[in-house]
């Protein structure tokens, strides 16, 4: 079963969503086309029903004398005598609001038929300047005219029938328009009946060829009469269905559509966009050009640096408070204010060039050069604002818990007893010197372990055994310091991966959801 088709008010508000869609994002002259139609549509639809038909053809066609016998009267001069303002003439026929419509054309020769045929009441028939002048203004007067009227009738005469400007230029692209266009194959009476029905078997052909099989084809002669009640019928009938202009606005909205259309891409291309290796390569290129593995360097020094000052020999820990904290000299954690990273190098400028154009290139996969233009557009912005985003980012990024482990903080208590322990040791050897000046060494007693005198014993036993422990916690220290700066690395990864999410992968899914968006809206105007 064939599906309703769309009424003109819809199929226009799928128009006018199309080009909103695209404004500002495809730079094409389809969409101001199709703006300025949307316009015309507005204009014509609140000027009433009456059908406004053009008769359109070159010089000695005729056109002058058709209009003139359709209209009764010689209200336009045909032959050399016409006038070269490049101005259009127009015939009335009982419809009082007609010049609201007409000053809108911009026709001022109006004539009004007065007594006419009924069945003409609601015609505008205009009387367009010949399309071949020798005078620029008359032809574009012509090609504006086309553009705006309901129902166009383009008379042809057989010696130019065949011209290849009137059906490069004019017929072939109506080629959608075949319901609002009459094509008058006048001055048939220079033929013979022979050559009448060759002349207009040809033209047949060739509208045929041209994708107008559902325009007619009248042969007239006006300066006999012959053929014009059939146009007058034809004309009546037109005009008595009060749906021209509507028809003719569903073309031009169809022609339109099509336009649009070649902007919109293939259904391959229509779900493709950054893959998981593109966004994995792109967060990686982000994340050396912001610095982050000079961030993890720090954090991974600056683990050691805190870890060995706990767990180090007390009697030279205090070397390390010599050096600042690699960590603290980047300024982190405020993401307000910008860090003391240093600016990326030309390597990792190019790495992250290279990923936002594969990016780019992903999510442009398939569509068609308008949209990878624009892709290209909103890539550029983003690279202006992504350095010193990226910086921010990681400036706030959470690097983890800067707690000291409770083991390291039991290792420092053991070390201080250590201290102690030889600080007693060498505190009872300074003793005994005493008593040995004053000749009391043998008063007391020396306590001995091994044959070895406790005091030495606990002096060089602390010292000893504080250097040991330093040293056999070095490497749990380092182990501890690679895990936190992989902990670092992880969330600053993470981070700069949300990063390039906003502010570069977003706004391509954008674009890439804006392009489905115009399609869907464009295959409704065209359907």
């Amino acid at each position: 079963m064939r599906a309703r088709e769309l009424s003109l008010a819809d199929r226009l508000a799928a128009l006018r969503e199309a080009v909103g869609v695209a404004e500002g994002r495809l730079e094409v002259p389809e969409v101001g086309a199709a703006r300025s139609l949307l316009a015309k549509a507005g204009a014509r639809e609140a000027l009433g029903d009456a059908t406004v038909v053009a008769l359109a053809g070159a010089t000695g066609s005729g056109k002058s004398t058709l209009f003139n016998a359709l209209s009764g009267a010689e209200v336009s001069t045909p032959g050399v005598r016409r006038p070269t303002t490049g101005v259009a003439h127009a015939t009335i026929w009982g419809e009082e609001g007609a010049d609201r419509l007409l000053d809108w054309l911009e026709v001022p020769r109006r004539h009004r038929v007065a007594d006419g045929d009924p069945a003409l009441d609601g015609l505008v028939l205009l009387d367009l300047p010949d399309h071949d002048s020798v005078r620029l203004e008359n032809r574009l007067e012509v090609d504006r005219l086309v553009q705006l009227v309901d129902v166009l009738v383009w008379v042809l005469d057989p010696q130019k029938y065949a011209d290849d400007a009137v059906h490069t230029r004019y017929l072939a692209p109506l080629a959608g328009h075949a319901g609002v266009l009459l094509v008058v194959l006048n001055q048939v009476d220079r033929l013979d009946e022979a050559a009448a029905v060759a002349c207009l078997t040809d033209l047949r052909r060739l509208l045929d060829e041209e994708g107008l099989a559902g325009t007619p084809v009248l042969p007239t002669a006006a300066r006999t009469g012959l053929g014009l009640p059939e146009l007058r019928a034809e004309l009546a009938r037109r005009v008595g269905a009060r749906k021209a202009a509507t028809d003719r606005l569903t073309a031009d909205a169809r022609a339109a559509a099509g336009a649009l259309a070649v902007h919109c891409a293939t259904d391959a291309g229509r779900d493709r966009g950054p893959d998981r290796a593109a966004r994995e390569h792109l967060a990686g290129a982000l994340a050396d050009a912001a610095g982050v593995p000079s961030v993890v360097a720090a954090v991974e020094r600056s683990a050691r640096r805190n870890g060995n000052t706990h767990t180090g020999w007390p009697v030279v820990r205090w070397t390390s408070k010599l050096r600042a904290d690699p960590l603290d000299r980047l300024h982190l954690g405020d993401e307000r204010s910008r860090t003391s990273l240093p600016q990326a190098g030309a390597v990792q400028r190019a790495g992250m060039d290279a990923a936002l154009r594969r990016a780019r290139d992903e999510a442009g996969r398939g569509l068609p050069p308008a949209w990878r233009d624009e892709l290209r557009r909103t890539a550029e912005d983003t690279e202006d604002r992504l350095p010193d985003r990226l910086d921010r980012a990681v400036a706030g990024t959470d690097l983890g818990p800067d707690r000291t482990p409770i083991w390291q903080r039991a290792v420092g208590g053991l070390q201080w007893l250590l201290v102690l322990t030889a600080l007693v040791g060498a505190l009872w050897l300074l003793a005994l010197v005493g008593l040995g000046l004053l000749q009391l060494d043998d008063v007391v007693p020396l306590p001995r372990v091994q044959g070895i005198p406790l005091p030495t014993l606990l002096l060089v036993g602390g010292l000893l055994a504080g250097l040991l422990l330093a040293l056999l916690c070095r490497p749990l220290v380092a182990a501890g310091a690679r895990r936190r700066a992989r902990t670092a690395r992880r969330r600053l990864t993470a981070r700069v991966a949300e990063v390039a999410d906003e502010e570069v992968l977003a706004p391509l899914s954008e674009a890439r959801a804006d392009h489905d968006r115009y399609c869907a809206a464009v295959g409704r105007a065209r359907s």
